[in-house]
């Protein structure tokens, strides 16, 4: 039996994208367990540079399983797209599975998350605007929609009408904005439903019946440590567990089936978003790391932050997420920079 979690030890971005595509190779199971669409990774295959945001790497292997587990967010009409954009290509989906357990990404998520970091100003915490908190917070106060209800359409109705009264009170009396009709929603998510449909099992029990017979099982992890929302920079973090304890809970895996957690660092530190970064570059040598390096987010767009390599913080990621391997990137990005700069401790004030 061997299975492996691949962690990035910063605040993501750290190239996972690049190791899990290397490690899917001899996999036979590939899986997401946590976050969602604010996630991106870049992968090379066959000479062809793909962005994904929600489907494993394992997809470009038409022999393995590529799994998006329960402990993930999941749009339904980002997911198509990304399902579509594959199909294009010439990439085959036959081999995906959706947990039926997954919580759905719904337009008053997106139009939330919005509204929300408008209200902070000064004090917003730069999420990308994609409706992960939202739904997150929906699925931890136990009203949040799952994939199978996306999939009944009386279940998907009812709950849908549950949660837009108590939604559009938010829209019309807080933030003072027009309320979102049930029709706004039903028929078109319904309809995504429907084409996913097919790829719909318990992923829990798909997963522990591969490693129960051996199977090689690959874990892919978005963001990064400094982005859990227990172990990172809070409140400057996401909104689900990216360390590889996140494993258990997102996709049904006891912890005792876990072989080997491969952290993934950068040879510098990037992180996108507002937040604490100790190492941070104002100047001529952090704008040419972000250049040579292409530092723009997969999902944004946006510049990211750069700095010096911390020691500090991925010490901290290999303490909280048990790392046994460590994956060094981007070594070449340095080049022709005279003096290297290691943070090795913080010294307050």
């Amino acid at each position: 039996m061997s299975t492996v979690v691949i962690v990035g030890t910063q605040w993501g971005d750290e190239g996972k994208g690049k190791i899990t595509d290397y490690l899917s190779q001899n996999a036979e199971v590939v899986a997401r367990y946590q976050g969602g669409n604010n996630a991106g990774h870049t992968i090379k295959f066959d000479g062809v540079t793909y962005k994904l945001h929600l489907i494993p790497s394992g997809i470009f292997f038409e022999d393995k399983l590529s799994i998006l587990g329960n402990g993930m967010v999941i749009d339904p009409k980002a997911l198509n797209e990304e399902i579509a954009y594959l199909h294009d290509k010439g990439i085959s989906t036959k081999k995906l599975k959706i947990s039926n357990r997954a919580h759905v990404i719904l337009p008053y998520h997106l139009k939330l998350d919005l509204l929300q970091e408008e209200e902070k100003g000064i004090n917003k915490i730069g999420t990308t605007k994609k409706g992960i908190g939202p739904a997150y917070m929906d699925k931890a106060a136990r009203v949040g929609i799952r994939i199978a209800d996306l999939l009944d359409k009386e279940t998907f109705r009812e709950k849908l009408e549950q949660n837009l009264a108590e939604k559009n009170r938010l829209f019309t009396k807080v933030y003072q904005v027009e309320e979102i009709k049930v029709e706004d929603i039903l028929e078109e998510y319904y309809e995504y439903g429907q084409q996913i449909a097919k790829y719909v099992v318990d992923t829990s029990v798909v997963l522990n019946d591969a490693i129960d017979q051996g199977r090689r099982v690959l874990f892919e992890g978005a963001q990064g440590v400094m982005l859990d929302i227990d172990q990172g920079t809070y409140p400057f973090v996401t909104s689900s567990n990216p360390i590889a304890g996140g494993v258990t809970i997102g996709s049904g895996v006891g912890p005792s089936k876990i072989n080997h957690v491969v952290g993934v660092s950068k040879a510098y530190t990037t992180r996108v978003g507002d937040g604490p970064f100790p190492t941070e570059l104002h100047d001529e040598i952090g704008d040419r790391i972000r250049e040579v390096g292409n530092e723009y987010g997969t999902t944004t767009g946006r510049p990211r932050r750069v700095g010096w390599f911390d020691s500090v913080v991925v010490s901290h990621a290999r303490r909280v997420s048990g790392i046994t391997d460590l994956s060094l990137n981007s070594i070449d990005v340095l080049t022709g920079i005279e003096t290297l700069k290691i943070c090795v401790a913080y010294k307050y004030k």
